[in-house]
């Protein structure tokens, strides 16, 4: 069973720093794609930041801000979060795709998430 396992969110203040991760096990295809989404009280759950096959796409209000990154050999996400603002306040998920490869392309398989971790931003 795919698990993706969090950590790292918490309590900071406005111009802090945070460094969540995430672990993904328990597959047996390929982890294609990582990354992150996040839901604010009373918003949608809005992209924040994904990684595949080293590239990488970041929401516009985080760009600058926030670096994604990858442990392959671990199979683990990171999301560092500098200058973060109150805006930034949300349940943070970690996010993957899991495909499988036929010989000659990489197929989709699923899409998986995790739990959440909560980020609090104080202004």
């Amino acid at each position: 069973q795919v698990q993706l396992v969090e950590s790292g969110g918490g309590l900071v203040q406005a111009g802090g720093s945070l460094r969540l991760s995430c672990a993904a096990s328990g597959s047996s295809y390929s982890f294609d794609t990582l990354g992150w989404y996040r839901q604010a009280p009373r918003g949608q759950r809005e992209l924040v930041a994904v990684i595949k096959d080293g590239n990488t796409n970041y929401a516009d209000t985080v760009r600058g801000r926030f670096t994604i990154s990858r442990d392959k050999s671990e199979n683990t996400v990171y999301l560092q979060m500098n200058s973060l603002k109150a805006e930034d306040t949300a349940v943070y998920y970690c996010y993957a795709v899991t495909a499988y490869f036929d010989g000659s392309l990489f197929h989709r398989e699923y899409d998986w998430w995790g739990r959440g971790t909560q980020v609090t931003v104080s202004s």
